[in-house]
């Protein structure tokens, strides 16, 4: 059975720990891509969810619509704005919302909450095309033993120096010389 959209904010609210703007803002664009995509919660990596920052929003995100980092389903593109590029896989359809900035920079944090949760979700985002292509499914890599620590680190993440096979903190990069 499917969760009405204030079930869906209460588990929302209590994953996050507590209710403020910025979840509200995930929440209201997890629903509005639901809306325009016809998504569903993703078992796997069906929706994708793409965010330009690492804020609250994120949270409700993940709770509604399945997108996280460990399924490889929610990944960041860190511009720092309240802006989220979402993907239906089945139906190669996608869609980026814009949060307005104009419209609910007035009043108390409490306030503002308000006022975002109450609006329709054309007044807080605007709907453009995504600039960038749907990202590939998650990989899985091999993990191999730093020569140097002896941790395990996924094989894209190694590095070659001096013929050692090196993770990232011992690696050290080439700075030049000015």
């Amino acid at each position: 059975m499917a969760l009405t959209d204030i079930e869906l904010w209460n588990k929302a609210a209590e994953f996050h720990g507590h209710i403020c703007p910025g979840l509200t803002i995930g929440y209201k664009a997890a629903l509005y891509a639901r809306e325009l995509l016809g998504l569903e919660f993703s078992e796997d990596e069906e929706t994708v969810c793409v965010a330009e920052n690492d804020a609250c929003g994120v949270d409700a995100i993940s709770v509604i619509l399945g997108c996280s980092v460990g399924k490889g389903n929610l990944l960041f593109r860190m511009r720092g704005k309240q802006v989220f590029s979402f993907f239906n896989r089945k139906t190669s359809k996608s869609v980026r919302l814009s949060l307005k900035s104009s419209s609910f920079s007035e009043g108390s944090r409490d306030e503002r909450q308000k006022a975002m949760f109450a609006a329709p979700f054309g007044e807080l985002f605007a709907v453009k095309e995504v600039p960038f292509n749907l990202p590939e499914n998650a990989r899985l890599f091999n993990s191999v033993a730093c020569e140097a620590c002896g941790e395990r680190t996924a094989e894209n993440h190694i590095r070659l120096q001096e013929g050692k096979k090196l993770c990232l903190d011992c690696y050290k990069p080439y700075e030049g010389r000015g």
